[in-house]
């Protein structure tokens, strides 16, 4: 009987993630043929489902792989909100290189050991993110105050919008596009290529380039059936993915250079900060970095 693979994400066919999902399981199926049945759920949400809970769906197996922000299982893994510390890291380079890295390693071990059901198989890029709103322009922590800004469920992003002015609200996905279509919050903060994704640059004029916090969308596989494969099959998965997170990257790139171009045809703005700018947003949410640093101190050796 073939072993069944179930991969899903909460996306179209189209984005970067889903694309390097497909790209795995094309490598399985080239590598074992009808020994593997795979199949895809592209994305959760057109089946009622919240964005979140393909988590708990690779988590119990209904999903054997699926990948989500890292943000998302800080209130289980409070070793993950080290990661979503602003301004962490100097440049893409030096957030891959970490990620797959010491600090990678790390988080991956503090996932696993805190839930079992999980084995990590490394990580896709998110990608830096950068705020959009439909009010002004943003060039200072100032023009943030009182945004009603829709926020991902960590305290750690919540605590940067507060320290930034703005208002945060902790919102899933499906529900956060929906208020920002009906002008119920003022801002989103996200890479550009998931902004128009989402249909939020429809929406918001203002776009900052405020790269204040790297994301990585942990890829989780369920470790009860990962651990049921026969060796060759747990290799070429584990390979599978090493492979379609590079192609993912590399396609998330170009996706942001595309998603550049679909603002500014919606008439968006696009405001790139001066060094002097950016420093301002940094000295903003230094608390947060001096509690850090007493919380995960032995963390920043790993970058």
């Amino acid at each position: 009987m073939a072993i069944q693979v179930c991969m899903g994400g909460y996306g179209p066919p189209t984005t970067t993630h889903s694309r390097a999902v497909k790209m795995i399981g094309e490598r399985l199926i080239s590598q074992f043929g009808k020994e593997v049945d795979v199949k895809y759920v592209w994305n959760v949400m057109d089946f009622g489902y919240k964005a979140e809970e393909v988590l708990w769906m690779s988590e119990r197996g209904i999903l054997t792989l699926a990948y989500q922000s890292t943000s998302y299982l800080t209130g289980r893994v409070p070793e993950l909100e080290f990661a979503d510390l602003p301004f962490l890291f100097e440049s893409l380079a030096q957030a891959r290189a970490a990620m797959d890295g010491k600090l990678g390693a790390y988080l991956s071990r503090k996932i696993e050991e805190r839930i079992p059901g999980y084995r990590v198989l490394g990580y896709f890029e998110n990608g830096y993110r950068h705020v959009s709103n439909r009010l002004r322009p943003v060039r200072a922590p100032a023009d943030m105050q009182g945004l009603r800004i829709r926020s991902l469920p960590s305290q750690m992003h919540a605590r940067t919008y507060e320290l930034l002015g703005a208002v945060p609200l902790i919102m899933d996905l499906k529900p956060a596009i929906a208020a920002i279509k009906a002008g119920e919050i003022d801002a989103q903060e996200n890479p550009l290529a998931n902004t128009v994704d989402y249909g939020a640059h429809q929406f918001h004029r203002y776009h900052t380039l405020t790269g204040h916090s790297y994301l990585s969308r942990g890829i989780y596989c369920n470790r009860a059936a990962f651990e049921s494969w026969p060796p060759a099959l747990q290799t070429a998965m584990t390979s599978a993915v090493n492979e379609a997170i590079a192609a993912q990257r590399e396609l998330a790139v170009r996706e942001e250079e595309i998603a550049s171009k679909a603002i500014e045809d919606a008439g968006g703005e696009i405001v790139e900060l001066t060094p002097g700018e950016r420093a301002a947003f940094v000295r903003a949410v230094k608390p947060l970095h001096d509690e850090a640093r007493a919380r995960f101190g032995d963390a920043y050796a790993l970058l």
